[in-house]
């Protein structure tokens, strides 16, 4: 495991843990601190000692002078932002690091720099065929291990805490809003599409997790190992490493579309192209947690009141207060709904028999699922690629040559 992912993942789950602790929940932060020293303790690898001594280090001075940002006390919206630019940061060096290793395997130097495992993560053909292979064989990859463990931590974010993958953490939904505002400086109008417009642009994403569940669905289960262990699999990340970092023109005209959808519409991306936003809609069916409206409180039913603050707060354009229960696909528990509305006992992130998961707890849960399940992963040698730096150095000499 790099530095990188190794400073992220301790100072993400001490963080989640001191919001814990410093919000109330003294057991489960103490707790959760002493699994997390175990784990630490466990994996005998000194960069991840370093980097949990630097990351406590840094959470003592936030402490000191922003106590406001771990005592649970932050506002939604300030939480919810402070987390996401921090994890794209984390995304932003991963990608520096990573195209750097790829750079000096393809000029035959050998690379100082570590691969970045987590960077597997967007491999998620791989992903789906590693987790086909453990269930139907009982086969663990120990190429790109890290995809099916990213793959399984998307799910599992999308079944517990609706999509809040997309609204907390994603940083290309990050990026796509910034879009948007810049576009916004220019024209202000929200140029939204018409609903015969918009419904079937909304389908493209399903199309393309169709074609993706479809690739990983159509290959037979004894076809798999040799997959595996073929040369495509091996390099199956510097390929799409070489697609960012030397684009043809097609490449250039999709990342064109791609960016004026973000710019046009208010996560056009996440809306109409993103399969795995696709994925977590549908995911996001089954989970116990959603957005639901108090009539008992809310200004509308209680008090007859004109309201509609939360509607217009909404992102995905979701008509928030004419619903009891928002199942929408594209609401990604961003919670800006409940950030504005004036009756906070209103709007609850929450299960159907009423218990109430707030903008901390939904922090911490997001934080723990995102880097717990992949440091034990990393204690059971699940993480790290086995494939050596010379292989691969030898394989990208012969890229273009090397097909499925």
């Amino acid at each position: 495991m790099s530095f990188v992912e190794s400073l992220t993942l301790t100072f993400a789950l001490l963080y989640a843990a001191s919001l814990l602790y410093f919000s109330g929940q003294k057991w489960g932060g103490a707790i959760a601190f002493g699994l997390f020293s175990s784990a630490l303790i466990a994996t005998l690898y000194w960069p991840m000692l370093l980097a949990a001594v630097i990351a406590a280090c840094l959470l003592g001075i936030i402490k000191r002078y922003f106590p406001n940002s771990i005592n649970g006390e932050l506002k939604i919206n300030t939480l919810r932002e402070l987390i996401h630019h921090g994890l794209a940061i984390s995304m932003l060096l991963v990608a520096i690091q990573f195209s750097a290793n790829t750079i000096m395997l393809k000029m035959g130097i050998e690379p100082w720099l570590m691969r970045p495992d987590v960077g597997d993560a967007f491999l998620p053909i791989a992903g789906g065929i590693e987790l086909k292979a453990i269930i139907t064989l009982g086969l663990w990859d120990q190429t790109h291990p890290a995809a099916a463990v990213m793959l399984t931590v998307v799910l599992l974010t999308g079944l517990l805490c609706k999509r809040a993958f997309c609204g907390w953490a994603c940083p290309l939904g990050l990026a796509g809003e910034y879009l948007y505002k810049l576009r916004k400086r220019f024209v202000k109008r929200e140029l939204l599409p018409p609903a015969w417009i918009d419904w079937p642009l909304r389908g493209l994403k399903y199309l393309l997790l169709l074609a993706l569940i479809y690739i990983i669905a159509g290959m037979p289960s004894q076809a798999i190992p040799n997959y595996l262990n073929g040369n495509y699999h091996k390099i199956a990340d510097l390929k799409m490493a070489l697609f960012f970092i030397t684009p043809g023109l097609i490449t250039l005209a999709c990342f064109a579309v791609i960016l004026a959808l973000a710019a046009w519409r208010r996560q056009g991306f996440c809306r109409y192209i993103c399969p795995y936003g696709a994925l977590l809609g549908v995911m996001s069916f089954l989970s116990p947690l959603k957005i639901r409206r108090n009539t008992q409180h809310c200004l509308i039913d209680s008090k007859g009141m004109k309201c509609d603050k939360c509607t217009r707060a909404c992102p995905a354009n979701i008509k928030v207060h004419q619903q009891i229960t928002v199942r929408s696909d594209e609401c990604q528990a961003c919670m800006r709904c409940v950030a504005v509305c004036p009756k906070k006992a209103s709007l609850t992130f929450s299960t159907r028999n009423g218990w109430q998961l707030s903008s901390t707890g939904l922090a911490v849960m997001l934080l723990t699922l995102l880097f717990a399940i992949p440091l034990f992963a990393y204690l059971n040698g699940f993480w790290v690629s086995q494939t050596p730096d010379g292989i691969r150095m030898y394989l990208i000499q012969h890229i273009n040559a090397i097909g499925h």
